[in-house]
């Protein structure tokens, strides 16, 4: 035996300095389209009078945009209405550096009522399916909940993994 208590070096291209190389948008657009796809929950950040409340929800994404209905007398509403500006946090699940892979969108979120000239566009992409049925409502009466989009204006986009390629793990993105 020789001594060496190190563990195995499981991914070397993690040691060294931090490659600073930027996808092309293209390529940046994919991956964060393929991790808004491959998720369905994120971390609401607002900010109200009591300071700033960060809101598990379940999201449906359309685009580089994130949905969800919730109560209007909820707190994160009653921030949204105060002051619209919002980010939002998604990430998969962590195992290790290596596959840390998550994003950091920023927006402004709209308040959507049924009877918004917007809704119906949006409205196609929110599955509201499963959670009717969990709460014991027909299909048959689509629910009248205000929906809430966040079309995201930037997005800081985070994979260790690209660190492999030769490419910086964060980058921005800008609509």
């Amino acid at each position: 035996m020789s001594g060496d208590t190190r563990m195995p070096l499981t991914n070397p291209w993690l040691t060294g300095p931090t490659p600073t190389k930027r996808l092309d948008r293209e390529r940046l657009e994919e991956r964060i389209l393929n991790l808004l796809s491959s998720q369905n929950m994120c971390v609401l950040a607002t900010t109200g009078p009591d300071g700033p409340l960060a809101t598990p929800v379940r999201y449906y994404p359309l685009g580089f945009a994130v949905l969800f209905s919730a109560s209007p007398r909820s707190p994160k509403m009653r921030n949204i209405a105060a002051d619209p500006r919002v980010s939002v946090g998604i990430f998969a699940p962590l195992v290790g550096l290596a596959s840390s892979r998550g994003a950091q969108l920023f927006g402004t979120a709209k308040v959507l009522d049924p009877e918004h000239p917007d809704r119906a566009h949006y409205w196609e992409a929110f599955r509201w399916e499963n959670e009717h049925v969990e709460r014991g409502r027909p299909l048959s009466e689509p629910p009248e909940d205000t929906l809430v989009v966040i079309e995201a204006e930037r997005i800081v986009y985070t994979e260790h993994w690209l660190r492999r390629e030769g490419f910086a793990p964060r980058q921005f993105w800008r609509r």
